[in-house]
């Protein structure tokens, strides 16, 4: 669920105004930020298999370290703890312990049952994904969403502020939209190395964010 992940982290934006978008995407997006580095590691795999499910050609095989309830429990643990020790604010630390989480919950209702429960056998997921127009009926609804309530909070400082948050709400759109009618990656190791770049996506939505301010209530009743 990309934009799924995205539209969350801008929802929280209401929640938590003075934090960064960049952080928050960057909280929401963990999981699968670090997913490559353990792809590239050997210490997880994805085989490519086309027709897995109607919107992905990946068969998620082994990827407990990254993607199981268990594992992504203490991710998120260990990103609000980080978020508590540079801020001492509980409340922030408690959203980004929540978002990071939410990753691992949209998965579950997109993935086939492939999501593991810890490091054993059982495997969990809704299969959203089997459906194409069902998929982009419930995550581009959401999406749609939250860039309303987030364009509806906020307003650009400048030019930056306007393109730079325009620009990656399309970029993400289109590569989200893409995938079912895109031909399949070459290899596990292209799909681990073209993840790496995720990593530009919290730096992106950082700088947007950063030429953006806070709407005014009499901004926001209009």
């Amino acid at each position: 669920m990309f934009v799924g992940h995205f539209a969350i982290a801008l929802g929280a934006k209401r929640t938590v105004p003075d934090i960064s978008l960049g952080a928050l995407v960057a909280a929401t997006f963990l999981i699968d930020l670090l997913w490559p580095v353990t792809l590239i590691a050997g210490l997880e795999t994805v085989r490519i298999d086309p027709g897995n499910t109607a919107f992905t050609a990946l068969a998620f095989e082994h990827y407990p370290i990254t993607h199981s309830l268990l594992m992504s429990a203490l991710w998120a643990l260990l990103a609000g703890g980080v978020a508590y020790g540079l801020k001492r604010n509980l409340r922030l630390a408690v959203v980004i312990a929540t978002l990071t989480m939410s990753h691992w919950v949209l998965d579950f209702i997109t993935h086939a049952p492939d999501l593991p429960v810890a490091f054993g056998d059982t495997k969990v997921g809704l299969g959203l994904w089997n459906s194409i127009p069902a998929t982009i009926a419930i995550e581009g609804g959401i999406y749609a969403l939250a860039l309303w309530m987030y364009l509806r909070q906020t307003r650009a400082k400048d030019s930056i502020g306007t393109w730079a948050f325009a620009s990656l709400a399309c970029v993400s759109f289109v590569i989200w939209i893409s995938q079912p009618w895109s031909p399949p990656p070459p290899s596990a190791s292209a799909v681990a190395y073209v993840g790496l770049a995720m990593l530009a996506l919290p730096i992106w939505a950082h700088w947007a964010d950063k030429h953006r301010s806070p709407a005014s209530e009499n901004e926001i009743r209009k």
